[in-house]
């Protein structure tokens, strides 16, 4: 009896391992560009602030976007005076702004074409660079219209709370997959300082 329930265990332990190695595999088609696949020196995925419902009685109706940027918090406005709260990095000092716009556009993994006040400030940078885990769009992208700037993913986790960007928000890859499959095109944008 002793030696059938060892036996047992083994094989569920077995089952299990590989139910978790396929459910990880899963999870990285969304991580990970097509024919990128994870390695052992991945950048870290879990985002240094957590994402977490909140208590909401802003004056936002739910499917709005409000980012707090002395916060360094972005408020994803939900119904029954609920918010998803998301750590993003924002503009550094100079490059900081405030306005109501909406999403114009969203790309999966996009391309990266800086715009000319960027090249003029950084020559160094490509001119253009295909989307995939290096891209500094990361795996997602919502176009906020009428302006330069993005809510996007990010190669650099750790700048998650700062203000370092050129004045696009910055989330991490599965905070961004996440904001991503919620927000619909068209949906408003409120960003305060």
């Amino acid at each position: 009896m002793r030696r059938l329930s060892m036996l047992v265990a083994g094989v569920l332990a077995g089952v299990l391992a590989a139910s978790a190695a396929e459910a990880a595999q899963d999870i990285s088609i969304f991580l990970y560009p097509p024919g990128q696949a994870s390695s052992g020196g991945d950048r870290p995925l879990v985002s240094p602030i957590p994402r977490e419902t909140v208590e909401y009685d802003g004056p936002y109706k739910p499917g709005t976007i409000v980012i707090s940027t002395s916060e360094r918090r972005l408020y994803y406005v939900l119904p029954g005076h609920e918010a998803l709260k998301y750590g993003v990095g924002v503009g550094r000092p100079g490059f900081t702004w405030a306005g109501a716009s909406h999403i114009a556009n969203k790309r999966e993994w996009p391309d990266w074409t800086p715009p000319p006040q960027m090249l003029k400030r950084r020559p160094d940078l490509p001119r253009h660079m295909e989307g995939g885990i290096d891209n500094p769009l990361g795996a997602r992208a919502m176009y906020i219209a009428g302006t330069l700037y993005r809510i996007h993913g990010s190669n650099e986790p750790d700048t998650i709370g700062q203000a370092v960007s050129s004045g696009c928000i910055r989330m991490t890859n599965d905070d961004v997959i996440d904001l991503y499959s919620r927000v619909k095109v068209g949906a408003p944008v409120v960003v305060l300082r």
